[in-house]
C-alpha cells in the first residue's frame, strides 16, 4: 500500500511552495519522498523531481502546434497524460515500494470541474499501485479576508469529483501575504475537514435523488 498526497487550487495558491517544503519536511524525518510534477506549464520547479510531465508532453509545444491556449492546452495535456497512463505508471512503479508521492497538479478548475481526465488519470494510478492518496486543496489567503467568497462547498465537490473513497480534504490557507489582524473572521471556522462517511452521505444521497 502506498501513501501520497494530491496538491491542488487555483493559480498562485502556493502549490509548488508546499510540495517543495513538505518534501524537505518528510525527508528531514528519515521518510522517502517523490514529487511528481502533473504541471505542464510548470517549468521553474525548486523541489527534485521524481517524475516530471514534461518528459512526456510540453505546454508550449501543444499550444505551438495545436493553436490553443493556455487552458486548451492543459486539457489537451491531461487527456494525452491519459492516453499515456502506462508512461506515468512505469515512472512510479519502482517508486511505490517505499516512497511517500506528493502530486503537484495544474490550478486551472476546468480539469476538476469540466473534464475527466484528471480524475481518470488518478482513479487508474490508485487502481494499479494501490494508492491511498489525500487531497489537499490550497486557497488563495486573499479569500479570507471577504468570507462571502469562500466557498465551503467547492471542497465537497473536489472530494466528489476525485475519488468519495479516498481519505479526508483539507482546504489550506496560504497566509503568507495577509495580516492576521486583517482577517475578519477565526480561521479555524474556514478550515474544512470531511471525513469519507460525511462526503458520502451527502453526496451519495444527492446522486441517488439525480437518478
Amino acid at each position: 500500500m502506498v501513501f501520497g498526497q494530491i496538491v491542488i487550487g487555483p493559480p498562485g495558491s502556493g502549490k509548488t511552495t508546499y510540495c517543495n517544503g513538505m518534501s524537505q519536511f518528510l525527508s528531514l524525518i528519515g521518510r522517502k519522498v517523490a514529487v511528481v510534477n502533473l504541471d505542464p506549464a510548470n517549468d521553474a520547479l525548486p523541489y527534485e523531481c521524481a517524475v516530471n510531465i514534461e518528459e512526456l508532453i510540453k505546454l508550449e509545444v501543444v499550444m505551438s502546434e495545436c493553436s490553443l491556449g493556455p487552458n486548451g492546452g492543459l486539457l489537451h495535456c491531461m487527456e494525452y497524460l491519459e492516453k499515456n497512463i502506462d508512461w506515468l505508471e512505469a515512472k512510479l512503479k519502482p517508486l511505490s515500494k517505499d516512497h511517500y508521492f506528493l502530486f503537484d497538479f495544474p490550478g486551472q478548475v476546468e480539469l476538476f470541474f469540466n473534464h475527466d481526465s484528471t480524475k481518470n488519470v488518478l482513479t487508474k494510478l490508485t487502481k494499479s499501485l494501490n494508492l491511498r492518496l489525500t487531497a489537499v486543496q490550497l486557497i488563495d489567503s486573499v479569500l479570507c479576508t471577504d468570507p462571502g467568497n469562500y466557498d465551503k462547498e467547492s471542497v465537497g465537490e473536489l472530494v466528489k469529483l476525485i475519488d468519495k473513497s479516498n481519505g479526508y480534504i483539507f482546504a489550506g490557507i496560504d497566509a503568507s501575504v495577509v495580516e492576521y489582524s486583517k482577517i475578519s473572521v477565526q480561521l479555524s471556522s474556514l478550515t474544512i475537514v470531511f471525513t469519507v462517511a460525511a462526503v458520502q452521505e451527502k453526496y451519495m444521497k444527492d446522486e441517488d435523488t439525480e437518478d
